[in-house]
Formats: C-alpha cells, sequence, structure tokens
C-alpha cells in the first residue's frame, strides 16, 4: 500500500464522489467467489458466492450514488441468502458546498487500519471476507463538506438514528448455562442521533485535522441482566450501548524519506463507575512511519491507550466455604467480576495503560501483477496478537484472486483466545470485476 492512507481503506474516488459531470452515468460492479474455512469452532466462517452492482449518476451539480450486493452461502455453517444496500445517497456539489443525503461510508483518520478518530460506521466484524473493507457497514447521515479556503474543508455530519456494529457473542463458547439477549438500542429519536464535525487542511508540507464527535460508538460491551444457579446455572447477557464525547487530531508530515502519521482521541463517558458495559474515559493514540525499506513498503505504528479514573478489580474472596449462603453469594460476585474484566478486555481498560505494536510489509512482484502482504499486530499488555499474510494475483481482464491465513492467538480467557476460535483461520477469493 505504497502511499496509501489506510490499510482498510478504499480511496475516496472507489464511492464516485470525485467523478466528473461530464461522465453522467456509470454502471460497474463485480462477481466473487469467497471462503474463509478452517477456524477451531467452525468449518466455515463464510463460504459464499456474491454479485454487486454499482451505479453512479452526475448531472450538472446533482449527484446519485448506490451500491447493492446479493449474496448466498454458509456463514458460520448456516445456509443464508441475503440483499445489502451497500451505499445509497444522493448530493448536490457546489463550488464550495457539497451536500450528501442517504447510506453512505465515511473514513475519517490518517494512521493505517487503526483510527482513534474514525467514529462514524459500524462494523460487521464477523463478516469474514478476504478484504477487510467489507466489514464496514454504511450509516444514514446528512453530510456536508465546505470549503472556506483553498487546500480546507470542514465536514459536518449529522446521524438522525443509531445503527451498531455487529458482534456474535453467541458464536462463543461462554460457558454452560450462558446465553445473551437482544441487543438493547436506543429509540429513533433526535435525542439520540449523532453528530460529528471535522476540520481537514491539506498543506504542501503537511496535512492536519481536527475531530469532534458527540453521540452513541458504534462498539459496545454488554451487562449482566440475571445471574442465578438454582436449580441450575442461569446466566443472561444483553449487549449495551453507550454515549460518548470524542476529541480527536491526525496529522501527516514527510520527513526524510519516511512519511510520519499520528492520530489521537480523548473519548469521555459518563457513568462509567456503576455500569460495566461503559468504558472509562481515555486517550487512545497511533504514531507510525512509512517508507520503502529493501523494496518492500513497511508501515510501523505504536498504539497508546491511557484509561482516565482507572482502578484496578476486585477479586471476590470467599468467607465460609461451609456456608451455603456464602457460596451463593461468591459464585454471583465473581460473575459480576469476570464480566467486568471481560468488557475491560473488550475496550483494551484491563490496565492503566495499553501498549501495541503494529507492523505492515508489503511488495509487488511480475510488474505490479503479484502484491504480497504481511501484517502483524501485538499487544504487550495483553500479550495477544494477529498475524495475516496474503498474496494478491491481479490477473488480466479485471480478474483478482486472493489467499492468505489470519491467525489471533492470546492467553487462556482472553478476547482473542476466544475469538481466534471463531475467526482465525484461511481465506481465499476470486472476484471478476466489469
Amino acid at each position: 500500500m505504497a502511499g496509501g492512507q489506510g490499510l482498510f481503506e478504499n480511496a475516496m474516488s472507489d464511492s464516485g464522489e470525485d467523478e466528473p459531470d461530464e461522465k453522467q452515468f456509470t454502471l460497474s460492479g463485480y462477481v466473487r467467489g469467497a471462503a474463509h474455512f478452517g477456524g477451531s469452532d467452525y468449518d466455515y466462517g463464510s463460504i459464499f458466492g456474491e454479485f454487486s452492482l454499482q451505479g453512479r449518476v452526475s448531472k450538472e451539480k446533482v449527484f446519485l450514488y448506490g451500491d447493492v450486493r446479493f449474496r448466498d452461502g454458509l456463514f458460520f455453517d448456516k445456509r443464508e441468502s441475503s440483499m445489502e444496500i451497500r451505499e445509497a445517497y444522493a448530493g448536490i456539489r457546489w463550488n464550495h458546498l457539497d451536500i450528501y443525503l442517504g447510506n453512505q461510508i465515511v473514513r475519517w483518520g490518517r494512521t493505517d487500519g487503526f483510527n482513534p478518530t474514525d467514529n462514524i460506521n459500524p462494523r460487521d466484524y464477523f463478516f469474514l471476507t478476504p478484504d477487510p473493507d467489507d466489514q464496514v457497514a454504511a450509516n444514514f447521515m446528512l453530510r456536508s463538506r465546505i470549503r472556506p479556503l483553498r487546500n480546507t474543508e470542514l465536514e459536518i455530519i449529522a446521524i438522525p438514528f443509531y445503527k451498531p456494529s455487529v458482534y456474535r457473542y453467541d458464536l462463543f463458547d461462554m460457558g454452560y448455562g450462558v446465553r445473551f439477549s437482544e441487543t438493547e438500542l436506543p429509540e429513533a429519536e433526535f435525542g439520540n442521533g449523532s453528530i460529528a464535525v471535522r476540520f481537514n487542511a491539506e498543506l504542501p508540507s503537511a496535512g492536519f485535522a481536527v475531530s469532534y464527535f458527540r453521540g452513541y460508538d458504534p462498539f459496545y460491551g454488554f451487562d449482566l441482566e440475571e445471574t442465578r444457579f438454582l436449580p441450575d446455572p442461569d446466566i443472561e447477557y444483553r449487549a449495551r450501548v453507550f454515549r460518548k464525547d470524542a476529541l480527536g487530531i491526525d496529522m501527516s508530515v514527510p520527513v526524510s524519506s519516511w512519511i510520519v502519521r499520528f492520530e489521537s482521541a480523548l473519548s469521555l463517558t459518563n457513568r462509567y463507575e456503576e455500569n460495566m458495559h461503559v468504558p472509562n474515559p481515555d486517550i487512545y493514540a497511533v504514531v507510525g512511519a512509512e517508507r520503502e525499506i529493501g523494496g518492500f513498503n513497511t508501515i510501523v505504528q505504536y498504539l497508546g491507550r491511557y484509561v482516565i479514573d482507572y482502578s484496578p478489580l476486585n477479586i471476590p474472596v470467599l468467607l465460609d466455604l461451609h456456608d451455603p449462603a456464602a457460596l451463593l453469594a461468591y459464585a454471583v460476585d465473581m460473575v459480576r467480576y469476570e464480566s467486568t474484566l471481560y468488557n475491560r478486555r473488550i475496550f483494551q481498560q484491563q490496565e492503566e495503560f495499553n501498549h501495541a505494536l503494529f507492523i505492515n510489509l508489503t511488495r509487488s512482484f511480475f510488474y505490479q501483477e503479484v502484491r504480497a502482504e504481511l501484517s502483524g499486530w501485538y499487544n504487550f499488555t495483553s500479550e495477544e496478537y494477529f498475524i495475516r499474510p496474503a498474496v494478491n494475483w491481479y490477473a488480466r481482464d479485471g480478474m483478482q484472486i486472493t489467499a492468505g491465513i489470519h491467525l489471533m492467538k492470546g492467553p487462556e480467557s482472553s478476547v482473542f483466545d476466544m475469538a481466534g476460535k471463531v475467526l482465525g483461520g484461511f481465506f481465499t477469493g476470486l472476484r471478476m470485476a466489469f
């Protein structure tokens, strides 16, 4: 991804926003087959065929874009057929102002793959394909882009109703008697909408942006609904969302032969002391550098998180081994302790400081026809890691063949220990564009 803004991002022109006016109508798409298989808990994380059709219409100042996808296959060993409206929106573009309304995907931030300021769109982390971009889902929004000065842009986004990310806790082996109820979502009303603002400047020597988000985070935790051990264990969980305010900054600066990128966000939450599903306020930062080394486009990033108002959890103590009431109280306290700890692991807040390293290497061969890629991430705090090698062959006539493997590991009972058994495995795909 030489010179690319994000490891998991498509260029803005892919959504058709920057098509010239004289190109009034275009129709494109692809047909593909994809498979993700060989996980510990499921033979087939996904194996499906898909047809995508994308249309763009541009007439004078009016712009329309749509992307619809039809797919059928096995997903975690279950047969499913679906139609997904990936994006569908209309817009008006003037010299200094653009306005778009509809289902859209918006990418914020400058670092690669990990973007603390990117709070706009939810993700389906359990839609497994060779392209991680497929996991990003559109949000319905009113989006405006104002260009007050040359090389500057003020972006304002209003999201009227909440759309959560997809987490399949039901696929994990959480233990005997554990079940998950339907996610509790906020009502579709004005007070539960989200607002986001970003000022971006692209200067000759550097690029930078400041941003603000207020609303429900697409990412969420879970809460205990019921804990019962008699006559049989019955532990009920429910995913719950939370509101936050996030103030972010990102920048990109060339330094000698390197491109240095920095991105950070301060996230503020309320009532986190009494709600296990609400993370503490924190500061999340990513700093990275990119250059070509030995023919490989090399990206190295450090990821750090500081948890504000952190306090360690107290492990429950069994007061009387021979008292049935004390045993029951201890069991209930342990469930709450383990549940709170798991939420902290999800939010990477199990310690006051969290440190991780990300490396991505890519290189093209045979006159850009083949691209090999290796990504790796290691969390020094939790001792979790993932490794993702992949090979892409860009054959003629719009055909792309991809193959690779995704490994996720971690200590026993860690997030990656559980998720790796579901999300890990081999992946391959063949895609033909038209």
